[in-house]
């Protein structure tokens, strides 16, 4: 074990993320790895970590290298099919639980759920909702359905789908939420860091990074029951054309919630029916 710690700190690894390599390789826990120390690797423990490790010094992010990635307490399977869960996003999680607060049973949709932190996060803390989570992406679809089974989330109505087109007509939602792609196309933060790595797709509109929070906006008119909530993710410096674009379809009590690092990161408004 102190080889392995050893080959990856000189490789320039930071030691937590050579720690956790070894916990996903060994299957040992923090502790163990301390008290066990002085054992040795298997030959495919080593391999299995000298192959990680160079992946990691290429630039593979780690969620996806162990395969996990923790969201709002609790822990979510990843893989390269879908955007790595991140902090911020909690934000939307929060607003969304603060909006419902006051809805016995409310139905929930989530569009583009990809690893479906949103919709399982809202189904455990709402465990009274209906919830929905459609993606275009069959890939992400499977990696959200495999979080909910082993997060107990409860039944939650999975479908392939671009934004609204799969749902039947018929229902409306007191809740929509979204992280969609939002990043411009040529934005150079995705030639950047874990950005290289994530699927392209549920990063960018391949347009003006506005184009589907458009699409979503123009949808939820006729998906929302009356007083019901949208709310969307956008990038640091699209709050203000996010509320425009609430503002312009007639949603009421237009808001901005704020990141942990003080960033617009989540507009949403009320539709008034």
């Amino acid at each position: 074990m102190r080889e392995a710690q050893s080959l990856a700190a000189m490789a320039g690894l930071p030691t937590l993320e050579a720690r956790m390599l070894l916990t996903h390789v060994t299957g040992f826990t923090r502790t163990q790895l301390i008290t066990r120390d002085g054992e040795h690797l298997t030959p495919a423990q080593h391999d299995a970590f000298s192959t990680l490790l160079a992946r990691r010094l290429a630039g593979e992010p780690m969620a996806y290298l162990i395969g996990e990635r923790e969201f709002f307490g609790r822990t979510f399977r990843v893989t390269p099919d879908v955007l790595i869960p991140r902090p911020d996003t909690e934000v939307a999680v929060e607003a969304a639980l603060a909006r419902l607060a006051q809805v016995p049973g409310p139905r929930i949709l989530d569009l583009g759920t990809g690893s479906g932190v949103l919709a399982v996060t809202l189904a455990r803390e709402r465990p009274d909702a209906e919830v929905w989570a459609t993606d275009i992406s069959p890939g992400a679809l499977m990696v959200a359905q495999d979080n909910a089974r082993a997060l107990a989330a409860g039944p939650i109505h999975f479908l392939v789908s671009d934004w609204y087109r799969a749902l039947p007509p018929a229902l409306r939602f007191d809740l929509i939420v979204s992280n969609p792609p939002y990043i411009a196309a040529g934005d150079p933060h995705l030639d950047e860091g874990d950005l290289r790595f994530e699927p392209i797709d549920a990063l960018t509109d391949h347009e003006d990074g506005l184009s589907d929070l458009a699409a979503i906006v123009t949808g939820a008119v006729s998906r929302l029951a009356r007083g019901g909530w949208l709310l969307m993710e956008h990038g640091y410096d699209q709050g203000a054309a996010t509320r425009a674009l609430l503002a312009n379809a007639g949603f009421e009590a237009i808001f901005t919630a704020r990141d942990l690092g003080d960033n617009e990161r989540c507009s949403g408004g009320q539709w008034p029916g």
